[in-house]
This record gives C-alpha cells, sequence and structure tokens, in this order.
C-alpha cells in the first residue's frame, strides 16, 4: 500500500500540491522509530504516532504557516532523550538516466552510510567505477519511495562534480520513478548541485527519532 506522504509527493512532482488552508492534518510514520514534520505552501503534515492526540498537537501550535516547525514542537514531540535532525529542504524528481555507478561495499563503513541506514530501508551504497571516494545512497527513505544522498572525495569538491554524481545517483532509480532528497538549506553546495541535478523544492521535512513517555 502507498503511503500518504509517497501519494503528496508524488502529486507534488505532478504539480498537485495541498490546499493552503493554513491548516495540517496527521498521518502514520512510514518506517518504525522514525517520525516527521513536513511542510508544503501553506499546509503541513505531521507523520507521528498514535500517542499523540490532535489536543496536544493543537496545543503546541502546529499549523501550516510554520508552526509545524517550531522548535517547541519538535522538542515535545521527540521527547527529552530523542534525536532530531535537521530542517531539510524536502526535493523530488523522476528517476531514470545514464547509470554511471557501480556497488561499492567498501564504501559501506561511511558515516553517510551509516546515518542513511540509520533512517531509511534496504539502503544500496554506491559509486564510481574507477575506486574513487565520491559516494551515494539509494534507499527506501521518506514515505517509503526512494530517496538519495551524495557525497564527494574532499580534493573533488567546488569543481562542479556534485551535480553529475546526483544525476548518477537517480539514474539508479527505475526510470519515472520519483526519487526524494532532503538538503540542508546552510548546505548551499549540496542544494545547488541538487538543483542542478533536475530535483525541485517542494517543501520541507525534519525527521526525528522518538524517545517520549
Amino acid at each position: 500500500m502507498t503511503h500518504p506522504v509517497a501519494e503528496l509527493l508524488q502529486d507534488a512532482l505532478a504539480g498537485r500540491f495541498p490546499v493552503a488552508d493554513g491548516g495540517w492534518h496527521r498521518v502514520p510514520p512510514w518506517r518504525a522509530g522514525v517520525e516527521a514534520v513536513l511542510a508544503f505552501t501553506g499546509h503541513a503534515v505531521l507523520a507521528v504516532g498514535d500517542d499523540i492526540p490532535d489536543e496536544r498537537l493543537a496545543a503546541l501550535g502546529v499549523d501550516g504557516y510554520g508552526g509545524a516547525h517550531h522548535p517547541r514542537v519538535l522538542l515535545d514531540l521527540a521527547g527529552s532523550g530523542g534525536w532530531i535532525d535537521s530542517l531539510d529542504a524536502l526535493l523530488v524528481r523522476r528517476g531514470g538516466g545514464s547509470a554511471a555507478l557501480v556497488d561499492r561495499p567498501d564504501l559501506a563503513d561511511h558515516s553517510r552510510v551509516a546515518f542513511a541506514r540509520g533512517l531509511r530501508d534496504d539502503v544500496r551504497v554506491l559509486g564510481r567505477p574507477d575506486g574513487s571516494g565520491a559516494l551515494a545512497t539509494v534507499g527506501r527513505g521518506i514515505g517509503g519511495l526512494a530517496e538519495i544522498s551524495v557525497e564527494l572525495d574532499a580534493a573533488a569538491r567546488s569543481r562542479g562534480d556534485g551535480v553529475g554524481l546526483v544525476h548518477a545517483a537517480a539514474a539508479a532509480v527505475p526510470a519515472g520513478e520519483p526519487v526524494v532528497a532532503a538538503v540542508a538549506p546552510g548546505n548551499a553546495a549540496s542544494l545547488r548541485a541538487f538543483l542542478a541535478g533536475g530535483f525541485r523544492v517542494v517543501g520541507s521535512v525534519q525527521l526525528f527519532r522518538p524517545a517520549r513517555n
């Protein structure tokens, strides 16, 4: 069954967005132990457990005009022992293209791979066939959709190589299928690479692992 967030993102990819009514609605989490706040223009979506009543969310000031991402909301939902990710730009495109990456198990110990496996399922570790350290991860992430992340060798940065790596990672997803990426806006170089690599911003997302009573 397709997760409601996957449906929202596929609609957004086609240019159909939630009504900008200032409101919000909730959906179940798509992965056990991982919850999220997502925002589109004028509407928020909370993928949280059913132990959180609507009244609690309303009392925290959740709304579709930025209130859903307020720090007090995330701190309350995550709990004092929870983990909260950065607030990311949410990007989508369709998969397909010229695949230039291969499976690279030698890169499996990279910190970016460990991060991806903590939030996504069925994570593949890909890299260039020349043995360089540039890597990409492809797994089932936000909404159960294909989600990618990339990282260049330190020596290869600031040369425009990130755009090609983004294209190559997206090519590892079957043609026509939606691909998601979450990029911190402060990481301007990465955001530019994803935008130049065919992605477009459709909203924002903040993941967290709750540890609440």
